[in-house]
């Protein structure tokens, strides 16, 4: 079974589906989405993450570092170019500036960590989230987790990208699982390829497939959509949006507003690829613009959740 590592496991959350939450957050993603919000969940490997804030300015990352990436001249403080990996820098850290991201848990950890909230679910008609990254890359460990926590009386839910293969998680992962939000981001497959990095014939054709089981009562699923300005919100993305939910008959849908802080973990991941500071990605998602955005789609019969 192939393990994945866990970036966290939040406790409490009330964002992640219905009820108080507890969610697990599963390394590596096929996608590369622009604005992807946990860019530290796009790699399956470990990472190394820092935080200057943190940071004392003691050297001791400086002294232990066999590469010599470290140093207070770099763009990002640390030279991912040289940078191997090895963490001996995390283990001097006395501030916890510098640390790793994901570590292995089995799914007996991974369970005996949840079950301390299981009343809180109970209570609130909550459950456990698996997210990502990509949970559906690890399918088989994916399984059993949720088979375990199903076992426990305890409702899951998956937030996924649709890039998987439909018979295998059928297979695996359906039969353990009482809701799925999918984002469904850009129709237009080109546009989506550069903006993604993959084009999204099998997550369209994965969502058709899921929404007939929904029809018929197998699954409760819930297509979701990062309002990006300028890229996912224009009028031609939305048309094609609501006509393709109007073609299989979606009636309900979630619509997500652009949350910049996910430009600050590019920094202490040290990526190049963050938005120039006139981009509006850099911008919190217009209220106003939101229920302008919610009003077309009540316009055509689908209504807005959340």
């Amino acid at each position: 079974m192939k393990q994945p590592l866990i970036i966290d496991i939040k406790g409490n959350s009330l964002d992640d589906g219905p009820g108080i939450r507890s969610v697990v957050f599963i390394k590596g993603c096929p996608l590369r989405c622009d604005w992807c919000q946990n860019p530290e969940s796009q790699k399956a490997g470990p990472e190394l993450i820092y935080f200057k804030e943190k940071c004392i300015g003691c050297g001791s990352c400086i002294e232990v570092c066999p590469e010599k990436a470290i140093s207070p001249d770099n763009t990002y403080f640390v030279d991912r170019g040289l940078c191997t990996g090895c963490f001996k820098c995390t283990d001097v850290c006395p501030s916890r500036a510098l640390r790793p991201v994901g570590k292995e848990m089995t799914v007996d950890e991974i369970v005996q960590e949840i079950i301390p909230y299981k009343s809180f679910f109970e209570t609130s008609g909550g459950g456990v989230t698996l997210s990502g990254g990509e949970p559906t890359l690890f399918m088989e460990f994916s399984s059993e987790l949720l088979r375990r926590l199903k076992g426990e009386g305890i409702h899951t839910l998956l937030e996924t990208c649709g890039w998987f293969e439909m018979e295998r998680f059928e297979e695996l992962m359906l039969p353990w699982l009482d809701m799925i939000y999918m984002d469904i981001k850009i129709i237009d497959p080109d546009e989506h390829s550069r903006r993604c990095g993959v084009r999204n014939q099998m997550i369209l054709k994965n969502f058709r497939h899921l929404s007939g089981l929904a029809a018929a009562g197998q699954v409760d699923l819930l297509p979701r959509t990062p309002l990006i300005p300028g890229v996912t919100d224009t009028g031609d993305r939305i048309r094609d949006l609501i006509g393709f939910y109007t073609e299989y008959g979606i009636s309900k849908a979630s619509l997500l507003g652009n949350n910049p802080i996910w430009i600050d973990k590019c920094g202490q991941l040290g990526l190049d690829s963050m938005p120039g500071p006139e981009s509006e990605m850099r911008k919190f998602y217009d209220a106003e613009q939101m229920e302008t955005v919610k009003s077309i789609f009540y316009g055509k019969g689908i209504r807005i959740i959340g």
